[in-house]
């Protein structure tokens, strides 16, 4: 049986989304997204940790998949900045994506 070398397969998935994600670079996001960017973030951590706490997750010092603890099952905004930015940036992205698709986000 040969053995599972994981880093490869590891570097193929990376190289794999690399090569397939759409540059958005060159995309700038409008200022009057900013408050809908923070109310996506925010919407999107409660509902990972309200999906976590019902897998029997519980707040804990590290992320510890064994013991199925998180230092980040605590409200939006306790969160430390570090984490509120990846959250941002991640919503940041998804604006982006459906900019460069031919989308527009209007508030009404």
């Amino acid at each position: 049986m040969k053995k599972f070398d994981q880093g490869f397969f590891y570097m193929k998935f990376i190289k794999k989304c690399i090569s397939k994600s759409l540059d958005t670079s060159s995309v700038q996001i409008p200022d009057d997204l900013s408050e809908l960017i923070e109310l996506i973030a925010e919407n999107t951590h409660n509902v990972w940790a309200e999906e976590r706490l019902r897998q029997g997750w519980k707040l804990g010092l590290c992320r510890d998949e064994q013991l199925k603890t998180h230092p980040c099952l605590i409200p939006y905004e306790d969160l430390p900045e570090k984490e509120k930015i990846f959250d941002r940036r991640i919503v940041s992205e998804v604006i982006k994506l459906i900019q460069v698709a031919g989308f527009s986000i209007k508030r009404y």
